[in-house]
């Protein structure tokens, strides 16, 4: 067999088929992975879902709504007991120090924070990443049971209620203005930013849930 020559055409000719190769590799892979990938992120918003706003008895991933607010798109998932709204997870974000913080957070139907999940980050592991439980009832910066429509959550060092993560405070504040994000998008409210405290359109919660719920299934 003849040996091939040494030249830039057949060095280009492999590196072609080498390439060609590696894509088709690629595509079979990703092919195959996709749907248990698809599987294993449904699963994790459905537990965080039930984690964040539990008791409910519909599909609030199924009756997922839309609500924009200051033209960004908020995902609402509306959860009914007995045909009765309870609340709401909502799904925000916020750039953080390392990139976009990701967050689900539970709202009851006076529109009180029930729990969050944090879907996922880019932040420094052991010092922002705590945001995972910090604000957690029992954690430094408890924020369970607070109603952003009647406060809009800040840290201490802004004139907020909050405690920071310590050594994180871009985090923190990252995080707290996705939260009052998402209260925004579930009340159907105007958003504010969370470090300067702006008047929103409704200063204070609804008297009880209805308005906040006909905001919710409303939506888009």
């Amino acid at each position: 067999m003849k040996k091939l020559e040494s030249s830039l055409k057949n060095m280009l000719l492999v590196l072609t088929g080498v390439t060609a190769i590696s894509v088709a590799l690629l595509a079979y892979v990703n092919e195959l992975t996709k749907g248990p990938i698809e599987q294993a992120n449904a699963k994790a918003l459905s537990d965080a879902v039930s984690a964040v706003i539990p008791g409910f008895d519909n599909d609030p991933i199924a009756d997922k709504k839309t609500q924009t607010v200051n033209g960004i798109d908020y995902t609402v998932y509306p959860a009914n007991k007995d045909g009765q709204f309870i609340g709401a997870a909502v799904e925000a974000s916020a750039m953080g120090f390392g990139g976009d913080l990701v967050i689900l957070v539970g709202f009851d139907a006076q529109g009180n924070i029930t729990d969050y999940s944090l879907l996922s980050h880019s932040e420094t592991p052991g010092l922002g990443s705590k945001a995972a439980d910090w604000f957690r009832s029992g954690g430094k910066g408890d924020i369970t049971g607070m109603n952003p429509g009647a406060t809009p959550l800040a840290v201490s060092k802004d004139g907020g209620q909050i405690d920071a993560i310590t050594a994180s405070t871009i985090t923190s504040r990252a995080f707290l203005n996705a939260v009052n994000a998402a209260y925004a998008a579930y009340a159907g409210q105007e958003q504010t930013d969370a470090a300067t405290g702006a008047s929103r359109q409704a200063d204070k919660p609804a008297a009880d849930g209805q308005t906040q719920a006909n905001n919710v299934i409303n939506a888009n």
